[in-house]
Formats: C-alpha cells, sequence, structure tokens
C-alpha cells in the first residue's frame, strides 16, 4: 500500500507540471465558439433583436436591442479575452449569465439533451417526448430526401439528424466557463498569469 501511495504521489507530482494545459485547453475551445456567436450577432443585430423580443416566436424579453447588443457584445469581446487568457476569472462571470439565459429562455422548455437519441437519454431528461417527435421528424425527412434528393451524398459523411435543442450546450459551456472561473487562465500561455508574476513577484493566477 505505501508503494502504491508514493507511485500515486509522484503521479500527482508530475500532473501537477501540467496543470497549465487544462485550462489552455478550455480557452482555445471556448473562445472561438463565444467570438464567432459574438461576430454572428453583430451581423444581423436587427433579426436577433426582433428574435430577442417577439413573445409568439421568440423568447419575449424586454428591451430586446440591447439585450442583443448586450450578448453579441460580451461574447465577442469575452471570447477574444479567453483566448489571451486575460482577466478570466471576471469575464467567465458574464459569459456564464448569457450562458444561463440562453438555457432558461431559449432552450429550456426542450429539455436537456441537444439530439434526440434514444439509447443516451440522461436520467435527468425532463422531456423525453420531444425525443420520440424528433425521431418521427428524421424518419420523415429521411424519407423526403431519399424519395427527392440524392440521400447518399447527403449522408456520406454521417447521418441526417433533427436538433431536439435542449440546454445540453448551453450547460456544457457554463460548466467549461465555471472551471475557468475557479481554475483561472493557467500558467505560462495567459496574460493573467505574467501580469500576477510581474505584480507580485511569484507564479500564480
Amino acid at each position: 500500500m505505501n508503494t502504491l501511495g508514493r507511485w500515486y504521489g509522484c503521479f500527482v507530482h508530475w500532473v501537477q507540471k501540467i496543470d497549465w494545459l487544462g485550462p489552455l485547453a478550455l480557452r482555445i475551445y471556448l473562445a472561438p465558439i463565444f467570438i464567432l456567436a459574438g461576430l454572428n450577432k453583430m451581423g444581423d443585430i436587427n433579426s436577433v433583436a426582433a428574435w430577442f423580443g417577439n413573445p409568439d416566436w421568440g423568447l419575449g424579453l424586454p428591451a430586446p436591442l440591447f439585450m442583443a447588443w448586450a450578448a453579441a457584445l460580451t461574447e465577442f469581446f469575452g471570447g477574444i479575452a479567453i483566448l489571451l487568457g486575460f482577466a478570466t476569472r471576471l469575464v467567465a462571470i458574464p459569459l456564464m449569465f448569457v450562458m444561463a439565459v440562453a438555457a432558461f429562455t431559449a432552450h429550456w422548455e426542450n429539455g436537456w439533451s441537444a439530439l434526440p437519441d434514444k439509447t443516451l437519454v440522461a436520467p435527468w431528461e425532463w422531456r423525453e417526448d420531444l425525443i420520440d417527435e424528433a425521431i418521427t421528424r428524421k424518419e420523415k425527412a429521411i424519407e423526403l430526401l431519399k424519395e427527392h434528393g440524392n440521400y447518399e451524398w447527403l449522408s456520406e459523411k454521417g447521418s441526417f439528424t433533427v436538433l431536439k435543442n435542449g440546454i445540453e450546450f448551453s450547460a456544457t459551456y457554463f460548466i467549461m466557463l465555471l472551471a475557468l472561473l475557479c481554475s483561472g487562465a493557467g500558467r505560462f500561455f495567459s496574460i493573467d498569469y505574467w501580469l500576477c508574476r510581474h505584480c507580485s513577484g511569484r507564479e500564480s493566477t
């Protein structure tokens, strides 16, 4: 048991030498998602505002133009800050707020799963009925594509599907941002690290 404990201690000591890799990977993964989301919103801000504000086919949010710009700028500049590792813990907070708003206003009524898959239903899925509906739509769409389109070519690189559009992606991004809030940007490859090292004279994030 002592040998196993020493081995595990050595393993943990080695992993601590690359503890910067996890935050860096999260930042590289998340940054383009938010930057592109912000750019897309700014490129058609009036349509985004219309969707935000319309209570019938949209989200029914108050001050829709302000909310659209707030979301777009938060995502765009927040994504850039995360990529650079600048003020990462602070930037994570408004981005987490954007993801929470998206989850509860745009996706909550669709349940958890983003994709309809009866074999991978999460135990906490609260809209299994929508999985059945999406599967029915998928089967009908495939039937139409096979009848009127080149289905073999369309599905050559992957099977056709229909989004259920639950909160899964928003929740995943929220959790990844929460990890950055707790860990910081990581050592070496972030502006935060070098600013803190310069100001305090020690390695911290």
